[in-house]
Parts: C-alpha cells; structure tokens; sequence
C-alpha cells in the first residue's frame, strides 16, 4: 500500500514509523529539509515542499497513492490537503489530524476527510473509559461523524445484569459488537449474559447514541423487553508543542 503523510514531525514520523515496519511504501512531505537527517525512517521516500499546492502534490504522484495522511500540526493545512487530495486527485482515503477540538466539526466530506483523527478527544475518551463506570463513552468517530464506537462499563447494581444479549431490545441502529470480561475479549452472541464488570463495545450512529444511553441508564423505567422470534436470532482531537508542518 502507497501512503502519502504531510507533515514529518513527532506525529507524521511515528505514523510512518509503524507503516513501514509493517512494509508499507511511504512518502512524506514536508516544508521543512532538516526534518530528514533527524526523523530516523529508514526506508520512506522523501518531498520537501509545500503540500498545500498542486505542484508538489503532482511531484508526489499523490493520484498513485492509496492513502493520504495530513498530519501537520495546522490544521488549515491538514483541510487544504485533504481537499485537494479528494477532489484533485481521486485519492481513495484520506485521514486527517485535528489539532485544536473547536475545529472538529470541520474534518469531514464537505473538506475531503474520510477519517478524522482527534488527538485531544481521544485521549479525553480513553481517560473517561478508564475511570467512568455507568455512563456511555464515545472512544471513536467513525464515517466522517455519521458513526461512533462507543463504550459502556456495566455497574454492578445494573438492571441489565442476568438478561442475555439476545433478551435485550437494542436500538435500532446500534449494534453490539464486543465484550471485555477479565481482560479477554468476547464476540457476543445471543446467548451471552451480560454481568456487573462487563465492558460492552457498541458501534452506533450518533442519533442513537442518546438512545442507547437511556437504555443503559440506572434510572431507565423499562426493563430489557425480549425480541421477537423472528428477530431473536440477529445480533444487529492543539497540540501546543506542534507548529506548521512539524505535525
């Protein structure tokens, strides 16, 4: 697989670090030439220049590429590229950093980004995952805002507890797709019973996120309803320390 990554700074090299232990073909582009002696990659191929115009994009070949990742630390920067890629040379997917969260709303198919990537959002997810018991948390946006993987640790004094998965009238759009019970991953099927402990991994559409969170909630009035028979069976992101391209 080709891949394109704009901005070779702490963010861009680890990217391409990983892509190429991986075997990965990787080109990087970034304004800066000093950032090629110091970025230690072994193996990428390298374009100094500005990615925001059309000439060093065409240098690059970029309508080559399979994937195109701006991961600069401007995000004017990471929009334009995204941009250009799409719309100017067809590129497949595209992934885009979000530097300062306000921008957010910003990274999505009206600006060329498939994936956007929220650095800040992430980590404020993991660190809510880690210590939120009893309370939906977002870890991922999915399909450019349409779609979320989100998680939910089951209190122990939970109403849920005791149903099993398949007993459960799950909303429409959101469908359960992993169970983490000590430590080891489950793939759930209808037959599972949920117990006090369990993370539940769901990835839903962001509509229905408020849904399944009232399903989940203690204070939800209504018990897990049974499916019908017929349905029984079917388990339905700024970094202060970046600057410009040294992402």
């Amino acid at each position: 697989m080709k891949v394109v990554i704009v901005g070779a700074g702490s963010v861009g090299s680890s990217i391409a670090r990983e892509l190429l232990a991986h075997k990965h073909e990787i080109l990087l582009i970034d304004l800066k030439p000093e950032v090629i002696g110091r970025s230690g990659l072994r193996g990428a191929h390298w374009l100094v220049g500005d990615a925001c115009e059309l000439s060093t994009l065409q240098g690059a070949r970029v309508e080559d590429a399979d994937v195109v990742v701006s991961a600069t630390g401007d995000d004017k920067v990471n929009l334009v590229v995204s941009l250009l890629a799409k719309t100017e040379f067809g590129v497949g997917r595209t992934v885009g950093r979000v530097n300062n969260p306000k921008n957010d709303w910003m990274f999505n198919d009206s600006w060329g980004v498939d994936v956007a990537v929220n650095t800040p959002q992430l980590m404020t997810a993991l660190v809510e995952e880690a210590v939120e018991i009893g309370d939906l948390v977002r870890l991922l946006t999915l399909q450019t805002g349409v779609s979320s993987l989100v998680e939910f640790t089951v209190p122990h004094d939970s109403h849920v507890i005791g149903s099993t998965v398949g007993a459960i009238r799950w909303p429409e759009d959101s469908t359960l797709v992993a169970i983490l019970r000590d430590h080891a991953p489950i793939t759930p099927s209808r037959d599972d019973v949920i117990d006090g402990g369990d993370e539940l991994f769901f990835v839903t559409t962001i509509a229905a996120e408020d849904e399944l969170r009232a399903l989940l909630s203690p204070d939800s009035s209504e018990p897990p309803q049974p499916r019908p028979a017929d349905e029984a069976g079917h388990l339905e992101q700024q970094g202060p320390e970046d600057d410009g391209f040294d992402g």
